[in-house]
């Protein structure tokens, strides 16, 4: 029999945990992790429960004591706070009390007018036995004590339970000192106490993956001369732009040589021009392969002073991942096993039909060389994450095994915590969510396509309030080089401002495809197609970021908001509120504490103006019903004072699309009576 039958307290349904610790909750530094479990046993006995947490690759746990939950039932709860970057393991651990048990039925004998002298012997020997562990340094001591000055402390208290010539009112007193109480709590008796398995992983990250905006520009398109090919010390040129409207991340397609073979030209036609330079996810040619960079945009001294240049400005850099091949890859030539052969002896090229990607091989990841494959896209992010780079956005990774992934990323984030892939993966749900729990930092969304009132609020409840906020960190997206949503298309320059507005303030995680929409680039390749006309992948382009119609002033502004605002640099407390008019979307965002409250109001309807009353949820805002309090417009600085829960708001296209109110309590008359 391997169960220990002196084991008597039951742990179940612990709180937060993935598929019974398969997989990892994750979390970023400094957070304090909130942990509950249904712990019971048989009888009547007290139970001391607590929780336990390490470092993964460290033996030694932190204990917290866990107390009974507010509504009692068997449940308890207990936190924790984590540290720096890494993988942790905490788990739950519950015992029957025996001294807290006996101290409570002493108490209820008191209370009836029993006689003690037996109950008091009992208690003589539970505090030996803890003057025991005590001696042996079982435990550790705390506020300066040791387990010495303790040992001789219960020695002392167990000589005087037990001395028959002092009187019962007297031991009775000095059993239910709260000295000896706490000391007995020090050293309990936890030798049939239940640990719940497995313990329950979680990953912790730094902030910037929580709280990040994204940009992104292909390097080719920012040289100042039209004619040039843009280099990397052109970017360098480029991160004052970013950097001046508030970005954390400066995102780059690939930077790697691209084929010749089968190269796509303008609006990806199949007759290409010789100075084309074709798409960069058709990744190698001559010079080199994944490891290596294209030669118009520089040398590896160039690269590393651009990653250089962009921390001095505030900025990372992410290198974007892309595991698929030219035809003139080196590896096509020397590794041709990793590659899929069609009858004919051609290599199968990507397809997502009707689509044909002819100038882009994809990996055989069932071939008999998979070993050294997973090995050799390793060392592809292992080399670029020895040049510095500490972000990536690998592409479609929905198209590669889920094993992979698991094993490269844990490898690699063993070694750097710090490490952050967002997973472009548009496909099904549990594709995206797998792949999140596998180990991606952040992934994009299907916020792009959703536009109505009610998808935004059942797609954000999914997100932010169900277990999938546990490992799934949204980065919304307004456009990428592949999407240009018919939103965009028709909506001119209001729907550029309110689908922005919507994702800086609904995720803590968002991006934009830079240039493209600072500019209000708006012109699809064909009618019913989300694809650029004139798109960057397949063409150099030159940008006049000086336009005065551009939108970098709202982004700019969108930015420091959130840089200013905590409420807005994390998912939680996201919550939406009825306002009586179907194209306008209210919600708000909190700190814990309420010291930071955003109240957003977007006007959905890019063509005309809409009014309506907003419910505003006093009580969710600490507010009082019969007190004035302010708002005040983050985007024009124009302040409101506002009473009750129902207020009117309007909002017009090309005079504003989108309120983001900073909510305050006014605390003083003399705040009141600024107003009038």
């Amino acid at each position: 029999m391997s169960q220990d039958g002196r084991q008597r307290v039951v742990i179940e349904a612990i709180t937060p945990q993935l598929e019974l610790g398969r997989f990892a909750i994750k979390r970023v530094a400094g957070d304090r992790i909130r942990v509950e479990a249904d712990v019971f046993s048989d009888g009547h006995d007290e139970l001391s429960v607590r929780l336990l947490w390490r470092a993964e690759e460290g033996t030694r746990a932190t204990a917290e004591p866990m107390q009974p939950h507010q509504h009692g039932n068997d449940r308890w709860a207990g936190s924790f706070t984590v540290g720096r970057p890494g993988r942790y393991l905490y788990t739950v651990e519950g015992w029957v009390d025996r001294f807290r048990s006996w101290a409570r039925d002493l108490r209820r004998r008191v209370e009836a007018g029993q006689d003690l002298a037996v109950d008091l012997q009992i208690g003589a020997e539970l505090v030996a036995a803890a003057e025991a562990r005590a001696g042996g340094r079982t435990a550790a001591a705390g506020g300066g004590a040791t387990p010495e000055r303790d040992a001789a402390m219960l020695a002392e208290a167990a000589a005087s339970l037990a001395d028959p010539s002092t009187s019962q009112e007297e031991r009775t007193r000095a059993a239910l000192d709260p000295i000896l109480i706490e000391l007995m709590e020090r050293y309990p008796d936890r030798a049939h106490a239940t640990v719940a398995e497995p313990e329950l992983p979680v990953v912790v990250d730094r902030e910037r993956a929580r709280f990040s905006g994204w940009y992104e520009l292909f390097p080719r398109s920012t040289s100042p001369d039209p004619e040039r090919h843009g280099t990397f010390r052109d970017v360098i040129a480029r991160l004052p732009h970013v950097a001046d409207m508030g970005f954390d991340i400066l995102y780059l397609p690939p930077i790697h040589p691209i084929g010749r073979a089968f190269r796509k030209g303008p609006n990806n036609s199949l007759t290409p021009g010789p100075r084309d330079p074709g798409v960069p996810w058709a990744i190698g040619g001559e010079a080199g392969g994944h490891t290596a960079l294209h030669p118009e945009m520089g040398t590896m001294e160039d690269f590393r002073a651009l990653v250089a240049a962009a921390a001095d400005h505030g900025l990372e850099l992410a290198l974007d991942i892309a595991f698929q091949a030219s035809p003139d890859h080196p590896w096509a030539a020397e590794h041709p096993e990793w590659f899929r052969s069609r009858p004919d002896g051609t290599i199968q090229y990507a397809e997502n039909p009707p689509k044909k990607y002819q100038d882009i091989y994809p990996f055989d990841f069932e071939s008999d060389g998979w070993r050294e494959l997973w090995e050799a896209l390793h060392s592809v992010m292992a080399f670029w994450i020895d040049e510095g780079v500490r972000v990536f956005r690998v592409d479609n990774p929905h198209t590669k095994p889920f094993g992979f992934w698991e094993w490269a990323i844990g490898r690699l984030k063993a070694d750097h915590p710090e490490l952050i892939f967002l997973a472009e993966a548009f496909t099904r749900p549990k594709v995206m969510y797998r792949l999140a729990k596998l180990g991606f930092t952040q992934s994009y969304t299907y916020f792009t396509w959703r536009t109505t009132k009610e998808e935004f609020t059942e797609y954000l409840t999914e997100l932010t309030a169900t277990e999938v906020s546990e490992f799934f960190r949204p980065n919304f997206w307004p456009n990428t080089p592949d999407i240009l949503h018919e939103t965009l298309q028709l909506g001119g320059r209001p729907m550029f401002e309110a689908r922005v507005v919507l994702a800086a303030t609904l995720a803590a995680n968002y991006g934009i495809y830079g240039p493209a929409y600072e500019l209000l680039e708006a012109t699809p390749r064909e009618p019913g197609s989300e694809d650029y006309l004139d798109s960057e992948k397949y063409q150099q382009r030159h940008w006049d970021l000086a336009q005065p119609d551009s939108l970098r002033p709202l982004l700019t502004r969108l930015n420091a908001i959130r840089r200013a605002h905590p409420a807005l640099q994390t998912n939680e407390r996201l919550r939406f509120h009825p306002i009586d008019d179907p194209q306008l979307l209210a919600y708000s965002k909190q700190t814990e504490d309420g010291s930071d409250i955003v109240l957003t109001v977007v006007n959905l309807d890019a063509r005309a103006g809409h009014a309506g009353t907003l419910e505003v949820p006093l009580d969710l805002f600490g507010l009082d019903a019969e007190a004035p309090f302010e708002v005040q417009d983050l985007l024009t600085d124009e302040t409101y004072l506002w009473q009750g829960a129902r207020n009117r708001v309007e909002l017009e296209p090309g005079r504003a699309q989108a309120h983001v109110f900073a909510v305050r309590r006014l605390r003083t008359e003399s705040q009141f009576e600024a107003y009038g």
